[in-house]
């Protein structure tokens, strides 16, 4: 039995209608002939949202009694007896209460894929569990309810349902998220200006990553060498000499000039096992990377050169910056010509450039075997 699919419509926030988005979808296939059936649905007594359920097959809810509350949770053994094409299944996180025979929903869903038939569920970003924390330092709210963002990273479609801070507010004071007495209060709390445009941020570029994710899995699947630069993604190559930080800088200037750029940091080791460099200045050069939000990586291999291209062709890196001596000559990583053997197997995608270590504090850099544009030389701001 084929295994169904996944798709989820992930927001930043309560309100930006991904409910409304999916039963939308469940409407749209359900036209086109497709069995579809809401699982469970919580629209909030929002009028909109329950009119676009309306007219869809739904599968009652189970009660549940638990310490003298009666509770109604999604009836995961009607849905599977029911055995829809399509189940549309409200907020992903959610915690099931006690009595259940899951302890969340997306354990739910896992079973309904599992039998072949196709889900279409909701989340909210901050409900990710690597985002727990980020998400309770900008709002002060920790999230009760999460889950792994390995669940959500293996779904098969993600949609981002997108709203700006202002226009989610303004939806807020018409009364489409929250009924009139909990309105001042989500303003001046969870949906200031503030929270809203950072967690829209953050689902932003959470998405961004999933599509770069998905972009380096075709790649390999598919045997692709070339990279395919869905964004700008610089990589610094790092021998562990007293020229790293202004590397690092460059490279961190560099990532900043395109929105949502990537910043990575790779130190090849020798294979068998000497050090090639101080421990303390590469720890402190990992530390630097870390701080202007980087990744820093080692790879082990006697051919330096060959290690930079190889890992700049995994992480899909659309620029490469290398070091040069102060007399000029491209021989800063382990030996001379390791700058040289760089520029001349680089991709047709990815720049090289080549920071001369002195001038490089002032701004001065070369960039070699730009696809993108003719070889010229290059100030900090251009």
């Amino acid at each position: 039995m084929a295994r169904g699919s996944l798709r989820v419509y992930l927001g930043a926030a309560p309100g930006v209608g991904k409910t409304y988005d999916m039963l939308g979808e469940g409407r749209r296939r359900a036209d086109r002939g497709a069995d579809v059936v809401i699982g469970f649905v919580e629209d909030y007594g929002r009028p909109l949202t329950r009119r676009m359920a309306e007219g869809l097959d739904t599968v009652p809810r189970r009660r549940i009694t638990h310490r003298g509350a009666a509770f109604a949770e999604m009836d995961l053994d009607a849905v599977l007896a029911r055995r829809p094409q399509v189940a549309l299944i409200d907020e992903l996180a959610h915690t099931n209460v006690p009595g259940s025979r899951n302890p969340k929903r997306w354990q739910d869903i896992e079973e309904l894929l599992q039998a072949g038939i196709d889900v279409i569920s909701t989340l909210n970003i901050q409900h990710l569990e690597s985002l727990n924390d980020v998400v309770a330092h900008i709002t002060g709210v920790r999230q009760r309810e999460t889950v792994p963002d390995e669940v959500v990273r293996h779904a098969d479609q993600i949609e981002l349902v997108d709203m700006s801070a202002e226009a989610l507010r303004q939806r807020m004071r018409h009364g489409n998220i929250y009924p009139p007495e909990k309105i001042d209060d989500a303003l001046r709390h969870f949906f200031t200006t503030g929270n809203l445009s950072a967690l829209r941020e953050i689902a932003l570029l959470w998405a961004a990553d999933r599509v770069e994710e998905a972009v380096l899995r075709y790649r390999s699947e598919h045997g692709i060498e070339q990279p395919w630069p869905t964004r700008e993604r610089v990589l610094v190559a790092l021998s562990g000499g007293p020229e790293g930080d202004t590397l690092i800088r460059r490279g961190e200037r560099l990532a900043a000039r395109a929105a949502g750029g990537d910043l990575l940091a790779v130190h090849v080791a020798r294979a068998d096992g000497l050090a090639t460099a101080p421990p303390e200045r590469l720890d402190r050069q990992r530390a630097l990377t870390e701080s202007l939000g980087g990744t820093c990586h080692t790879v082990t291999s006697d051919d330096p050169a060959a290690a930079v291209l190889d890992f700049a062709q995994r992480v899909n890196a659309t620029q490469i910056v290398i070091g040069a001596s102060r007399r000029g000559r491209l021989g800063l990583l382990f030996n001379r010509g390791v700058g040289e053997r760089i520029i001349e197997g680089s991709a047709e995608d990815i720049d090289v450039y080549v920071v001369t270590h002195e001038a490089a504090a002032h701004g001065r850099f070369r960039r070699r075997r730009s696809s993108r544009g003719p070889d010229t030389a290059r100030r900090d701001g251009a």
